[in-house]
């Protein structure tokens, strides 16, 4: 197989890499989501405040957005499969070294081993399924892979709440090492050549490193807002920014192409409406886990049941929306799909102590529909509007807007957290102002989306 695969693949070629894009597009979101329903029980455990407790979920986050676009360039150099082995190898890993931890401090830092391997899979899985799949059957194989994140999203809380009350929160992590040997097996045993368009590139190891500092600067700064510390390491970051802008516009290989913004408006409204998209929503899993269990009462399984609704509903309606962008221009189906998600996400602001159970399930198929119908048609159009040579970056580019998302989302939730709660532990006796920060993230995320709407239209066609 040549390093340049063309879009005549093989149709076994084609199936075995639909077949590990769609296992490790599982993997990771189960994980998440698991997760979200643990969380509560090691806070018990570790006795954590809800400040640390976030982090739990951030630092992954981070660790994965800081090292997206790094090892997406350096997979269209060197080979985008041997990146994606090595990401899921160092995932299993980690996977098993959160399972031993023994402190808060150590199970953050495997944590952030884990969002390095994690960061190895994203963009790479996308952009070897562009590789191979050619424009008209790209949607659906992109939307099968939506799908599965969506499938992971949809069991995590499930078996999280299972494992967590049955075998301990530990067992969460356990789960996933023998899903991600499966998978290397896979990758070892039946997928041949490789995949790097832009082999014999100069890396850009300056403008790497300016990336990954900007990023932290600006993600640790969201996470300990509103201190006066985490104001600066923000304007520390955006002044990082900059300059890094300004090296990758002088750079011959840039890490990150900014031609890829400055000439490209599909590549860059998609990617800012992804941003948008995922900072509006991702705290929802976690939000109302917290509420279901302190608020309702509920056990983690019960939790993990309730919170199932929505990702059941993007997991059976990705591949059909993806299958509908290879045919209607992709704004117009994620365009719906992001103003579905403003119903549904304001649907959340009047959660109180006594909404009912309907109510909520409701308010999540909302949701569900809205980011089922965006997603795949969003990730299809940024894809195809890049050239083969640039997929590693646009999948990383894609997965860091993700991530990014992920993490503003989170970090609106600790400051409200911060604002609301304090540095406490969650108990009866401010489950009130627990209720006002949750409340307060849904207000912002609807108003944050119902703007998304606009940017997601602005586009413009992906198709001549």
């Amino acid at each position: 197989m040549a390093s340049d695969l063309s879009p005549t693949a093989t149709s076994s070629t084609k199936r075995i890499i639909l077949l590990i894009a769609t296992l490790s597009g599982f993997l990771t979101p189960m994980m998440g989501s698991a997760i979200n329903v643990a969380l509560p029980v090691m806070g018990k455990e570790f006795a954590m405040d809800a400040i640390v407790l976030s982090w739990v979920a951030s630092a992954y986050l981070l660790a994965a957005a800081v090292f997206l676009v790094p090892f997406g360039k350096l997979a269209d150099i060197h080979g985008r499969k041997r990146t994606f082995t090595w990401g899921i190898l160092i995932y299993t890993i980690a996977s098993l070294l959160c399972g031993t931890a023994q402190s808060p401090a150590w199970l953050i830092i495997y944590r952030v081993l884990q969002g390095l391997g994690g960061s190895m899979i994203f963009g790479t899985g996308v952009a070897i399924l562009t590789s191979v799949f050619p424009p008209g059957e790209r949607g659906r194989a992109l939307g099968i892979n939506v799908a599965a994140v969506y499938l992971g999203l949809s069991l995590g809380p499930v078996v999280g709440g299972f494992l967590t009350q049955h075998f301990g929160w530990r067992s969460v992590f356990y789960a996933n090492v023998p899903l991600g040997i499966l998978v290397v097996v896979i990758i070892l045993w039946k997928l041949k050549g490789e995949w790097a368009e832009a082999k014999g590139e100069k890396y850009d190891t300056p403008g790497a490193i300016l990336y990954s500092l900007t990023v932290v600067a600006v993600m640790c700064g969201l996470s300990i807002l509103p201190s006066p510390v985490g104001a600066v390491l923000i304007l520390i970051g955006l002044a990082g920014l900059a300059v890094f802008i300004r090296w990758e516009l002088r750079a011959q290989h840039p890490v990150l192409s900014m031609t890829l913004f400055k000439h490209n408006t599909v590549f860059a409204m998609s990617n800012l409406a992804a941003l948008i998209n995922y900072s509006a929503t991702f705290a929802t899993g976690f939000l109302l886990s917290l509420y279901l269990q302190y608020i309702k009462g509920m056990n983690p399984r019960d939790a993990g049941l309730i919170l199932i609704a929505q990702p059941v509903v993007m997991a059976l309606l990705s591949p059909f929306a993806g299958h509908f962008s290879d045919r209607i221009e992709s704004r117009v189906v994620a365009s719906i799909g992001m103003a579905v998600t403003v119903v549904g996400s304001s649907m959340l602001i009047f959660l109180s102590g006594t909404t009912s159970i309907a109510y909520i399930i409701a308010s999540l198929l909302i949701l569900g529909l809205g980011f089922g119908l965006f997603s795949s048609p969003n990730t299809n159009a940024i894809m195809s509007s890049v050239e083969k040579r640039s997929l590693g970056v646009a999948g990383a580019t894609l997965g860091t807007m993700r991530l990014t998302g992920q993490m503003l989302s989170m970090g609106l939730a600790t400051v409200l957290f911060a604002i609301f709660v304090g540095r406490v532990q969650i108990m009866p006796e401010n489950y009130p102002q627990f209720l006002t920060s949750v409340r307060t993230s849904f207000v912002i995320g609807s108003v944050v989306c119902f703007a998304g709407i606009f940017i997601s239209l602005a586009r413009g066609r992906v198709r001549s």
